[in-house]
């Protein structure tokens, strides 16, 4: 067990939990209540601040966590219709992320759970994604699949029962987010490049260019972006860089990525026997995969869920369901603050 949490029968939240997201360049903020659902949720994205720099300046992103987040708390309680001391649990980010984020919303998060006397919770950043799809009204339920697209990961994981992961496939190299932002940048998009490069592909032409789907050729379930951005690179080089190449590419691109991950997560279904998959971080909100995925399903039988759009980004809202369930489970930190900038996720401890 992860010595940062530590095991604590009967203490169970009697109310609401607060949750507190800032893992990177969003402020996240979300009242989550077992009887409710989500009372509240309130966001803050630093896309500007960081947009003139080609992406996120950690020193940056942490002064200004510092400064929206206990102004996005109060708007959020207010939402709510309750006030702090009506809080049973607060959640936090702790990890993985950058190091100065996550120390503002830990400190916030622990401080306000001492001041009120209620246990405090450090939630796994991608065990917030994962969950997200449990907010939606018909919510999937262990054991299934999950596909974590983001920024920072690309990752298949076997879920035999929420607390009990187990890695099928990981990123070499950049992570299917990363390679959007990365290759948007080289052909000249504005930040952030992932969504400018996805609203592109839809007015490129089918068939104009083709990219390779890296690792579909050999068994695995592992994932390699980086050589399919050196092929769009080349491309773009030699080629007019007129709009309509740029949007043609950039439609290659696209449907490279996504049916590179549609083939891995059919192998892992194939492999693991479940019968329903799930998708979760800022890549999951791509319309062509969330099609595509949605299509392999219905003819293959089996569940593609995804969370609302609002939830595949990052956001409060995942982090404070993912402490609601750790809390409720008798869960709980000792007082001391931990971070983890690099954290595996089949490190955690099982709910009970």
């Amino acid at each position: 067990m992860d010595e940062s949490f530590a095991k604590a029968p009967g203490v169970v939240p009697v109310g609401p939990v607060l949750g507190i997201e800032t893992s990177c360049d969003e402020t996240g903020v979300a009242v989550y209540d077992a009887g409710r659902g989500l009372l509240a949720h309130t966001l803050y994205s630093q896309i500007k601040l960081h947009a003139d720099y080609g992406g996120v300046v950690p020193e940056l992103a942490s002064r200004d966590h510092v400064r929206k987040l206990l102004p996005l708390v109060r708007e959020t309680l207010e939402r709510a219709g309750i006030s702090s001391t009506d809080l049973g649990g607060v959640a936090y980010t702790a990890g993985p992320g950058l190091i100065g984020a996550l120390l503002v919303g830990a400190a916030a998060a622990r401080s306000l759970a001492w001041a009120l006397g209620v246990p405090a919770i450090g939630v796994h950043h991608m065990e917030g994604h994962l969950l997200a799809p449990l907010l939606e009204a018909d919510p999937p339920q262990p054991p299934f699949v999950a596909l974590l697209v983001s920024g920072g990961h690309s990752m298949l994981i076997e879920v035999a029962a929420i607390g009990r992961y187990r890695l099928l496939g990981d990123t070499l190299d950049d992570a299917a987010g990363e390679a959007f932002d990365k290759t948007a940048k080289l052909m000249g998009l504005p930040s952030p490049g992932g969504p400018a490069l996805a609203k592109l592909a839809e007015q490129g032409r089918a068939g104009a260019f083709r990219f390779a789907r890296p690792m579909t050729d050999r068994p695995g379930l592992d994932f390699s972006f980086s050589g399919l951005k050196t092929q769009v690179l080349l491309a773009w080089q030699g080629s007019d860089r007129s709009a309509q190449t740029q949007a043609d590419i950039a439609r290659a691109f696209e449907e490279a990525i996504v049916e590179t991950l549609v083939v891995k997560c059919r192998r892992a279904l194939a492999a693991s026997g479940a019968k329903t998959l799930v998708i979760a971080g800022g890549v999951g909100a791509n319309r062509r995969l969330r099609a595509k995925l949605a299509q392999a399903g219905e003819r293959e039988g089996f569940r593609a869920a995804f969370p609302r759009l609002e939830f595949c980004t990052d956001n409060g809202a995942m982090i404070a369901l993912a402490g609601a369930l750790r809390l409720a489970a008798g869960q709980h930190e000792t007082p001391s603050i931990f971070v983890h900038p690099r954290w595996e996720l089949a490190s955690l401890p099982a709910l009970a």
